[in-house]
């Protein structure tokens, strides 16, 4: 029989979603039969399945961990925030519409079916599940038709592992104060808790960690020290955005302009994690220093608005002054999109129905439309016949004369587009820089090496993780505490 257990954090950001991808390959080096789960997450960082669909980013990576596909189940209710209170709403996988956020609060509730449904569904799979929480269990205002913490848990059976930040400070408040504000029924699903993010002597924090088992009447599990290598981890949360940069190292200037509704930015991590790159990531305010190499435009939830915000910071006036010193541009999907001549939204996909100018670097021109284009692709690199991977996820089509010198190619079709001069550069495809042997032929045109096997040092990062778990969390505790999946 199935059993499941989840971990749910005293806060948005405590390495929930890490600890999970780290208990997951520990188990699975284990020999269990493992998959990861996670009712509704919120970020516009997603990965596509191999069902078709697509879900949180930190579920597909806990899916490797796993060392399974990531499939629709892991993650069944994605919300991708648009604006400021609304977000795209995805439902196994699949678009399901667009909703603000207070009435997405009075609706969620509704949801739940399908969420038991996958969970159902994932359950007939693997001997153990592991529940991510989203945000903190504690936000009282959400509890009503709540399916992402407690709700979940009651609905599901599942007990709950209860872990805190000690990298915020105050983690025995957060985890007592936990406790004093759950209902008695949500109290007795918590079996456990554990302290994340440790930093120096860990003896120092036994009185503390002794402290919280005496007035919570739950066992410690394990308090974890900072795991050194998360930076080498894909990234969900936009609050992650900073360590994606490798600013003031030597080698070729790589610059990112911080636009408001950045999506897919692990994009970033393959040129991150090389020595000879300077990725640089430009917060609004800041203009795009002159000696860039490369400006990289990445994907964005929202292209119109995020065009606009580009131009607030004028950065297409350093992007059009660096494209008259010779310097390259690529835009990834929403920048693919913002390159171009204008972007077109008859439908009001983004909000009310508009047409834009876009930054006229390439010349093709984008209409978005209501079908999500969801799929896995590998090809060539046209130019250099290197082999090429990634996949892609947007809404809408590009067009024009400059599509008729693509730089990609796939099995059924050429991708791409290309200016005249071969400088600047964009595409639909994501994670076109994990693929090692483009990237190396990519950055040599910028004057930088390639020394780094980026899918290996997933790997790589990954089995540490699950050392350091390993050696500092009560896996065989945590296992005792599981309970069997209700059928």
């Amino acid at each position: 029989m199935t059993k499941a257990i989840m971990i749910q954090g005293t806060g948005s950001n405590v390495g929930k979603s890490m600890i999970v991808a780290g208990i997951l390959r520990a188990l699975t080096r284990r020999s269990l039969n493992v998959r990861p789960f996670k009712s509704q997450n919120m970020s516009n960082n997603a990965a596509v399945t191999s069902d078709g669909g697509e879900i949180g980013r930190a579920q597909a990576l806990q899916a490797r961990a796993a060392g399974v596909a990531p499939h629709t189940d892991m993650n069944p209710i994605l919300l991708k925030p648009q604006t400021s209170t609304g977000a795209q709403v995805i439902v196994q996988g699949q678009v399901a519409g667009h909703q603000e956020a207070a009435a997405f609060g009075e609706n969620k509730s509704t949801l739940m079916p399908a969420v038991l449904q996958s969970f159902a569904r994932l359950a007939k799979t693997c001997d153990l599940i592991v529940v991510e929480g989203a945000g903190s269990p504690a936000e009282t205002n959400l509890r009503r038709g709540d399916i992402a913490n407690m709700g979940f848990a009651r609905a599901a059976g599942v007990p709950v592992i209860l872990m805190g930040d000690i990298d915020r400070g105050g983690v025995i408040a957060q985890i007592v104060g936990t406790k004093t504000v759950l209902d008695a029924a949500d109290n007795d699903l918590i079996k456990a808790f554990s302290v994340n993010k440790f930093r120096g002597d860990r003896s120092l924090f036994d009185a503390g960690r002794d402290d919280i088992a005496a007035r919570t009447g739950w066992p410690s599990l394990g308090v974890i020290p900072w795991f050194e290598g998360a930076h080498r981890l894909p990234a969900e949360d936009v609050m992650d955005l900073p360590a994606r940069a490798r600013s003031g190292g030597k080698g070729c200037i790589i610059a990112v302009p911080q636009l408001p509704r950045i999506s897919n930015f692990d994009d970033l991590d393959p040129l991150a994690a090389e020595p000879a790159v300077d990725l640089r990531m430009i917060p609004p305010g800041t203009p795009i220093p002159g000696d860039a190499d490369l400006v990289l435009l990445t994907g964005s939830k929202a292209t119109i608005a995020d065009l606009a915000a580009l131009r607030a910071n004028g950065w297409d006036i350093d992007i059009a002054a660096h494209i008259r010193r010779g310097g390259a541009v690529m835009g990834l999907c929403g920048g693919y999109q913002m390159l171009g001549r204008s972007i077109s939204d008859p439908h009001g996909i983004e909000g009310p129905a508009s047409h834009v100018e876009g930054l006229g670097h390439l010349n093709v021109e984008t209409v978005l439309a209501p079908t999500k284009h969801l799929s896995l692709k590998s090809g060539t690199h046209i130019v250099s016949g290197t082999a090429v991977s990634g996949y892609e996820i947007h809404m809408g089509e590009t067009q024009g004369p400059d599509t008729h010198t693509p730089w990609l190619s796939f099995e059924s079709m050429a991708e791409g587009a290309a200016n005249r001069s071969g400088k600047v550069l964009g595409c639909y495809l994501h994670g076109i820089f994990a693929s090692d042997a483009f990237r190396a032929t990519y950055l040599a045109t910028l004057g930088a090496s390639s020394t780094t096997l980026f899918e290996d040092q997933v790997e790589e990062t990954l089995d540490a993780l699950a050392d350091h778990i390993e050696r500092y969390f009560d896996l065989d505790h945590m296992l005792t505490l599981a309970a069997e999946v209700k059928a």
